[in-house]
């Protein structure tokens, strides 16, 4: 099928269907070459350090260590960090969306390469938060004892920011691989940059 016209449309309305049609497929093949650009970069940095983080498991809480949060045989980790800090009375509704459509996501995602949420706020609150919201496919981190949020940019000048990353092993270290920087830079005229929209159902 080349084209369709739906009942009663007028000449009008099919001839900028079909310029934006022409615009559409540009755009998607731009995204794409991005696409493409992205999954072909060198590895990042090394991790830092080999942070420790807050989990509660059956009640309990437990430490562990970033190295051990990709699952056995899996070499790719993606981490979101969720805006919950320990000074917010409330968590950032948008991440609260987010992460309401990735509950349902990581289910599959987690197949093939290991998934974790990482928030400023001590583990129980964070914990009882997710239960709240049903999220029973997140594993849920804290990392109140450590510097993660600070030295990743999940948190500047004391404000949480939310973001994605994806950090791969790479032999016995562990390295950053990818994240989205264009919460950074100054939005282009009338437009947020929206730097998450790809992951947001």
């Amino acid at each position: 099928m080349t084209s369709i016209n739906f009942p009663n449309e007028s000449d009008d309305y099919r001839s900028a269907r079909s310029k934006l049609l022409e615009a559409e497929k540009e755009l998607r093949a731009h995204v794409e070459e991005v696409a493409a650009l992205r999954r072909t970069l060198p590895l990042g940095g090394e991790l830092k350090e080999d942070y420790v983080f807050d989990e509660l498991v059956d009640g309990e809480v437990r430490e562990v260590p970033f190295s051990d949060l990709f699952a056995p045989r899996q070499d790719t980790l993606f981490v979101y960090s969720f805006m919950y800090g320990p000074t917010m009375e409330n968590a950032c509704p948008m991440c609260t969306s987010m992460l309401d459509g990735l509950n349902g996501q990581f289910r599959h995602v987690n197949q093939n390469i290991s998934t974790a949420v990482i928030a400023k706020h001590d583990i129980h609150t964070i914990n009882e938060y997710a239960q709240k919201r049903g999220w029973n496919n997140l594993r849920m981190l804290s990392s109140a004892n450590n510097t993660y949020n600070i030295d990743y940019f999940a948190e500047i000048d004391g404000k949480q920011m939310s973001n994605a990353y994806v950090f791969v092993k790479d032999g016995d270290k562990v390295r950053h691989f990818w994240s989205p920087e264009l919460a950074f830079p100054p939005p282009f005229p009338g437009a947020n940059m929206r730097h998450l929209d790809m992951i947001w159902t």
